[in-house]
């Protein structure tokens, strides 16, 4: 299994998150993001335009990941390195890897990482 985990701004625009989530490689069976961005618009709108469950993943599921990417607003601000990275992660389940640091949209408004392995 495949999840792309998604970071991304509260006023990033849809092309951002797909943009993010190409550059990180695309096809997966799954989204995943923090519990309280899963409600966003932009977040449903990507899942539901590919056709994509979207799993909601709580701060202590994210904080038990460890990501490639290490940034201080991240830790503080949902405690992880990388928000795309750690719930990529935690959705793909006990196992999953990386399968490569996030990628971010050009305009820097959204993030995206895919784990590979375990299970949703």
């Amino acid at each position: 299994m495949r999840v792309a985990g998604i970071g991304f701004r509260a006023g990033a625009p849809l092309a951002s998150l797909r943009e993010a989530l190409d550059a990180a490689g695309g096809c997966v069976d799954a989204l995943a993001t923090l519990d309280t961005k899963a409600t966003a618009p932009q977040a449903r709108a990507l899942a539901r335009t590919l056709g994509l469950p979207l799993c909601a993943i709580g701060r202590d599921a994210l904080a038990r990941q460890s990501t490639l990417t290490h940034s201080p607003r991240q830790m503080a601000d949902f405690g992880c390195g990388s928000l795309a990275e750690a719930a990529a992660l935690a959705a793909a389940g006990p196992g999953a890897r990386l399968c490569g640091a996030r990628q971010v949209s050009k305009d820097g408004m959204a993030t995206a990482a895919i784990a590979e392995g375990g299970t949703a």
